[in-house]
């Protein structure tokens, strides 16, 4: 399989697709895509990243067969690499974004996890 645009498409189930744009382009650097249409559904690109917002009234959100419902949420998340970790949590933390832990330093640098608006986890990580 081959991707036409070579973009790396992440698809994130939201609650409020205009909400989430806002979040997006406001917070974490990225600029709105070519397909906007609130409330159903829009895309934002951050360097080679395409973030598919889908809404409760998009395709994604519907039923599966076994009456499972998609919702936002969970612990896989997109990875965002940042040159300076403390300044953008700084940032963050004024401008009223949730974080889910604080920082914290491994063997390959030091990582931190934020949630959008509809509770999908965000990583940002400096190597």
């Amino acid at each position: 399989m081959t991707a036409v645009d070579g973009a790396v498409h992440v698809r994130y189930l939201v609650d409020d697709v205009r909400a989430a744009i806002d979040f997006y382009t406001g917070h974490l650097g990225f600029v709105p895509g070519e397909r906007v249409f609130p409330p159903a559904f829009a895309d934002v690109r951050r360097g080679n990243l395409l973030l598919l917002l889908s809404g409760p009234e998009s395709s994604a959100a519907r039923p599966m067969p076994d009456g499972r419902k998609p919702g936002p949420g969970g612990w896989n998340r997109i990875h965002l690499l940042v040159d300076d970790i403390d300044a953008e949590v700084t940032r963050l933390r004024k401008a009223g974004v949730e974080f889910r832990s604080e920082v914290v330093s491994g063997p390959g640098g030091r990582q931190i996890v934020l949630d959008d608006p509809a509770g999908n986890p965000v990583e940002l990580f400096q190597p």
